[in-house]
């Protein structure tokens, strides 16, 4: 039980900060777009990260620095480009909220000019990867550190595994399904491009310090 309490509090302590992944997350679940999809899909992704680390991945990392330089190039043009659509939706404007009153009680939806309305599942599936797998924090964070703090645990490291697996469960669920509830104070295109804004400054404040420590060394 001590493990995976452990699991619990160490992968609650990685995962809760803000990133890109979070903040990608916090978008759909205002939007009220594919939630159900980004939140299983980041969990999943965790879970098999997690699992990977305590399997003896992280040796491999450590062993292979190149694969982590790789990753933080790949993850920073990605943030730049994400970035930069999003300052360029806080620039042109064009998004607000609508409350739609159905049975059961009101559902969010968003109405972006532009865009057509609500984005494709599939580009929002490729998003949730591409901001999970070309993230390198999350090779150093949840597969190296967690895997070699598991290693600590010896035969319970599974138990550990499992603590930090639920860990993401309970983060990705409430970030995703709570986030609706921010909905009243996003009704209006002035907030949207707010959001939007902040967005724009986390990814690529994101994407320049991904490469800082390789152009330092």
């Amino acid at each position: 039980m001590l493990s995976v309490l452990s699991g619990l509090g160490l992968g609650l302590s990685l995962i809760i900060a803000i990133g890109a992944q979070n903040v990608f997350v916090l978008r759909q679940g205002i939007r009220g777009e594919h939630v159900v999809a980004v939140v299983v899909i980041c969990a999943l992704s965790d879970a098999l990260l997690i699992a990977a680390g305590v399997a003896g991945l992280g040796f491999l990392i450590s062993s292979a620095p190149w694969l982590v330089v790789a990753a933080r190039w790949a993850g920073a043009l990605f943030l730049l480009a994400y970035g930069l659509l999003a300052a360029r939706r806080a620039w042109r404007g064009g998004g607000q909220l609508r409350v739609d009153t159905v049975e059961g009680g009101a559902r969010p939806r968003t109405a972006d000019a532009g865009t057509g309305g609500r984005t494709g599942l599939a580009s929002v599936v490729l998003t949730v990867l591409a901001l999970t797998w070309l993230n390198p924090h999350v090779y150093l964070d949840t597969v190296l550190m967690l895997g070699s703090i598991a290693a600590t645990h010896g035969e319970q490291r599974w138990l550990f595994a499992a603590g930090a697996i639920a860990a993401s469960v309970l983060w990705f669920t409430a970030l995703g399904f709570g986030a609706r509830y921010l909905g009243r104070w996003l009704r209006t295109e002035r907030s949207w491009r707010v959001l939007d804004a902040l967005i724009a400054v986390v990814m690529i404040a994101l994407a320049i310090s991904l490469v800082l420590p390789v152009i330092a060394a």
